[in-house]
């Protein structure tokens, strides 16, 4: 009973995943509807790295890779008009795509790279990830990409893993991009454990609550 007990503390994934899309909401709501408040753009950079985490372990803890990356071809898709609409106010830009295409091609790169033993050929498929990242104007663009490897290269090296996703945070010269680096705090105290399943409303929250944002600002 005590083993089972201390398995469970810390944060599960669906855990995880809920301060992850508060703290994204709390960026967004800072970014559209009042971008003087700092205060959300700090607490908002905690989400990105706690979702790269979290594709990283989906991705070796998944069934069907093909079915994780069709869910998030599909919800990038579904995304796309949600999020122009939200910071572009278009329908349709290619100035840039929101982050779930970021995500996409993270997971397609886990896949690949995860086949291959050669160090060299690993290294070449990271960058044309984030060669392709940059093409499409993802959300965090190449950048969120090499986050996504770190995460993979140092997964069984978790303080390698940690110091590297927090010195990420410090690559863009931003300082509030540099409190993302908390989010290895809630990353280093995942328990392993799924906890709650509620999958789709995860997806389903990124486009609505873009949707709402939106016609918040156009209503006020």
């Amino acid at each position: 009973m005590k083993a089972t007990a201390e398995r469970q503390k810390g944060f599960s994934s669906f855990e995880l995943k809920v301060l992850a899309i508060v703290s994204m909401a709390a960026d967004h709501v800072g970014a559209v509807l009042c971008p003087e408040t700092l205060f959300l753009r700090y607490v908002g950079r905690l989400a990105f790295p706690i979702f790269c985490f979290l594709l990283v372990e989906g991705y070796y803890h998944t069934g069907n890779v093909r079915k994780y990356m069709a869910r998030l071809g599909v919800f990038a898709l579904i995304s796309e008009i949600p999020f122009d609409l939200a910071f572009h106010e278009s329908v349709w830009t290619l100035e840039k795509q929101n982050v779930f295409f970021t995500l996409l091609i993270g997971l397609g790169m886990l896949w690949l790279a995860d086949k291959e033993r050669e160090i060299i050929i690993r290294i070449g498929i990271i960058i044309l990830a984030m060669w392709a990242a940059e093409l499409l104007h993802t959300d965090y663009g190449f950048r969120g990409i090499l986050l996504i490897a770190i995460f993979q290269m140092a997964r069984d090296k978790k303080a390698v893993q940690y110091i590297g996703g927090a010195a990420w945070n410090f690559l863009w010269g931003n300082r509030i991009q540099s409190a993302g680096a908390l989010a290895v705090i809630p990353i280093a105290l995942y328990n392993g454990e799924k906890g709650r399943s509620m999958k789709y409303f995860f997806y389903l929250f990124y486009p609505v609550h873009l949707l709402i944002l939106y016609f918040l600002t156009y209503i006020f």
